[in-house]
């Protein structure tokens, strides 16, 4: 078992991605070519994959088939890259969730929001701390939607949570990410994680926020391995190029519809030749003519 502060070195460095989840044409999960692009995505380079994160689409899985997409993931990537495995929803669903992925090999959770209703501060402290305590394993909260804490909060729950060892956030609050790193220091891992992030990738890694995970590592990694290490190397020319060829030309596509962060990265996966069927409702896919902005963009990149 990797220990939780051997995950917290792991995702300390280096760019991370979430797979999305393959459905045929049916709807059902496809492990044999979610197996395949896993095989193909590991080669590039990034640090640590999320199976069944929110670009994994785990708010739609069942959990027969969350099983299945974690299983899978972890044995094919095996001795190649880490799978760290979304979990998330209502404290009991959520601790069930993690128990699986620790059960099948994942070498640390992502706790995504309970969604839906708002919580206390204290509530929110507890359901993270239920779910910390009932695994091994190391843990990152995802700070998004109705799931945000504080940095008094997280400081109570680094007391209490050994295995809590990351942050990410989705959240884009500077004056927030301030408190957290100036309060907590290096006792966390700090991921960014807002919706195509290499947006604020520059930004974030002035406020010791070096590490992101990148979406559109689905279907142009070679791209989004070319942006997080000019953005590493502070190559001004190489970051300002791509944002201003791909990224901001991309979020216009990206923003005309709600949930659209997840539909695109899908609609690249299928240009480039690795399809991982329609995403399920209540996200929609992308309409022809946006299919064929986005594919003229990734067209303009050249060989990934």
């Amino acid at each position: 078992m990797t220990t939780p502060q051997e995950l917290k070195e792991i995702v300390s460095e280096g760019l991370l991605s979430f797979p999305v989840t393959d459905f045929d044409r049916n709807g059902d999960f496809n492990a044999k070519t979610y197996a395949q692009r896993l095989e193909w995505l590991a080669p590039y380079g990034a640090t640590a994959l999320f199976a069944a994160g929110g670009t994994g689409e785990f708010f739609s899985l069942a959990p027969s088939e969350y099983a299945d997409v974690i299983r899978t993931a972890v044995n094919t990537c095996a001795g190649k890259v880490p799978i760290l495995a979304g979990a998330g929803g209502p404290t009991r669903v959520a601790i069930a969730y993690a128990q699986e992925a620790e059960r099948l090999g994942a070498k640390g959770v992502l706790l995504l929001p309970h969604y839906l209703t708002e919580a206390s501060q204290q509530g929110i402290l507890d359901h993270v701390e239920q779910v910390c305590k009932s695994v091994k394993i190391g843990v990152i909260v995802y700070n998004r939607a109705q799931s945000r804490l504080s940095a008094d909060s997280l400081a109570i729950l680094a007391d209490r949570c050994p295995n809590l060892v990351g942050f990410k956030d989705g959240i884009g609050d500077i004056e927030a990410m301030v408190r957290i790193r100036r309060k907590l220091g290096d006792r966390f891992s700090y991921l960014g994680g807002l919706p195509t992030a290499e947006v604020y990738a520059a930004a974030y890694k002035a406020l010791g926020v070096p590490v992101y995970s990148s979406a559109v590592f689905n279907f142009v990694p070679k791209t989004a391995m070319d942006f997080y290490r000019a953005v590493a190397a502070h190559d001004h020319d190489t970051t300002n190029r791509l944002l201003d060829e791909f990224f901001l030309p991309y979020l216009e596509i990206r923003n005309r519809c709600a949930g659209y962060a997840v539909s695109i990265v899908k609609a690249g996966a299928k240009l480039v030749g690795h399809d991982a069927g329609p995403v399920r409702a209540p996200l929609t896919d992308l309409k022809p003519d946006e299919l064929e902005a986005l594919n003229a963009l990734i067209r303009k990149l050249g060989p990934q």
